[in-house]
């Protein structure tokens, strides 16, 4: 494996030193030979004088193979776009996949996107501008058009023959979508039933009627998850009068979990896991609204721990243990938050199961919170020879412990009720708010005991 390896590194070389030379010949067969994955990658090494080189290198419709393989969220995507002739990048995006151009377009400006629809061919530039109107993130924007239909009353020898036509242009044609007269989709048949049946049987004999589709204004994580629960290697895509409109297809899909996984990631971290800005101002710039945010809340603790300043003066002892509290207590709300907004995202848990998840994470709480109260009762009741202070630190920690357990489960679904991301809900924001609620039980706790400390 690290001699192929070596290998593809050298013959990046090669490349470099030939588009230095302008040996097109030379570049060309060498860059060809590779698979369109690596061309994208050497191509994203490049600089702008090279890059600008390369266009004159290689055609368009190369140059789309090239660009369906790099992710539409390619921060520079829009640079690369404007550094090419204006006609060569028009020409180069109605080559891709319908799919991956809506991808790159929906980063460009409105009359940019027109700029570019307008030196398109007319039916590449309709099919592009009928997916643009979908709102991001649903089945519509992330679906393709390119996809094999037949028709039920074709026979198979028929069907052969229309597949082979459709075939070039399709992204795959692993399922045969069966539609009628109307273009409402009535059946599926696999590549393989195709080329095992009879030449003179019919479609709509032996296709499967057992359909499993996704409407255009689906969001993508219910996509996903059909999928993956299925075990498609592309779903169909309907309107709401159950005309086939489009596939998405599982290398799409894998996008989108990654896409959700970076999401959430970012939420409970309170930052975006994917910046890649060098700049350390822009990067200052994206976190400092958490984390002022998060400051007014830590303000509030602090105001709180000073209206019980009469009480630690009398019992000092108290004040080593609120670091404790408030830790053991942040814990368990993240490692609670991290498990509702899993939950969250998994269809079946939004159907009539969010109570028992709540149930569950407080029933947790309250078990996790026992027992470590009890193990602090004795570690510090012996550490101290005080078992009122032991006891006061493990009621505390009990009941702290519950209160974060139901706020990480609670605010991601009141959050998913009112229409936000649960993964909004973010880690450093639930830490915050349980140093508010166990400070407030710890010291409530500790004024009933006050006089035995």
């Amino acid at each position: 494996m690290k001699e192929n390896f070596e290998k593809l590194e050298d013959k990046l070389q090669f490349l470099k030193q030939y588009l230095a030379d302008g040996d097109i010949n030379n570049f060309r067969r060498y860059f060809l030979s590779l698979h369109t994955y690596d061309q994208g990658q050497f191509y994203l090494s490049l600089v702008e004088e090279e890059r600008k080189r390369m266009y004159s290198f290689l055609s368009p419709e190369e140059m789309a193979d090239l660009f369906d393989t790099i992710e539409e969220d390619e921060k520079f995507i829009e640079d690369y776009l404007q550094e090419m002739n204006i006609q060569y990048a028009a020409d180069m995006l109605s080559e891709m996949y319908t799919d991956n151009a809506v991808d790159i377009l929906n980063q460009l400006e409105q009359e940019q996107q027109k700029e570019f629809l307008d030196l398109m061919p007319l039916e590449e530039a309709e099919e592009i501008s009928d997916l643009l109107v979908y709102e991001d993130n649903t089945a519509g924007s992330i679906m393709t058009t390119e996809f094999v239909s037949i028709s039920a009353n074709q026979t198979i020898k028929e069907a052969l023959t229309e597949v082979k036509k459709q075939a070039e242009e399709a992204e795959t044609i692993y399922y045969l979508y069966v539609t009628n007269t109307k273009r409402q989709l009535v059946g599926v048949l696999s590549l393989r039933d195709l080329i095992t049946r009879k030449d003179d049987e019919l479609v709509g004999n032996v296709m499967g009627t057992r359909l499993i589709s996704v409407t255009v204004t689906d969001d993508q994580e219910e996509v996903a998850h059909a999928i993956r629960d299925y075990d498609f290697l592309a779903v169909p895509v309907i309107d709401l009068v159950n005309r086939l409109v489009g596939i998405i297809t599982v290398d799409d899909i894998i996008d989108v979990i990654d896409e959700e996984a970076t999401s959430n990631y970012s939420g409970l971290a309170g930052v975006d896991v994917d910046e890649r800005s060098e700049n350390p101002f822009v990067v200052a710039s994206k976190r400092l609204p958490w984390l002022v945010t998060l400051l007014f809340l830590g303000m509030g603790t602090s105001t709180l721990i000073s209206n019980y300043e009469i009480m630690v003066s009398e019992a000092s002892i108290l004040a080593v243990f609120i670091s404790l509290i408030t830790g053991t207590a942040g814990n368990a709300g993240t490692q609670s938050l991290a498990v509702a907004v899993r939950r969250l995202a998994e269809k079946e848990e939004r159907q009539n199961r969010t109570g028992r998840m709540i149930w569950g994470e407080l029933s947790s709480g309250l078990i996790t919170g026992f027992v470590t109260g009890i193990t602090v009762f004795l570690l510090i009741g012996i550490w101290q020879s005080n078992f009122v202070l032991g006891l006061v630190i493990g009621i505390a920690m009990l009941f702290a412990i519950t209160m974060a357990n139901l706020a990480g489960s609670l605010i991601p679904v009141l959050m998913d009720k009112l229409g936000f991301d649960p993964a909004v809900a973010s880690g450093p924001f639930i830490t915050t708010l349980s140093d508010l609620t166990s400070v407030f039980i710890y010291f409530n706790i500790a004024a009933y005991f006050l006089n035995y400390l």
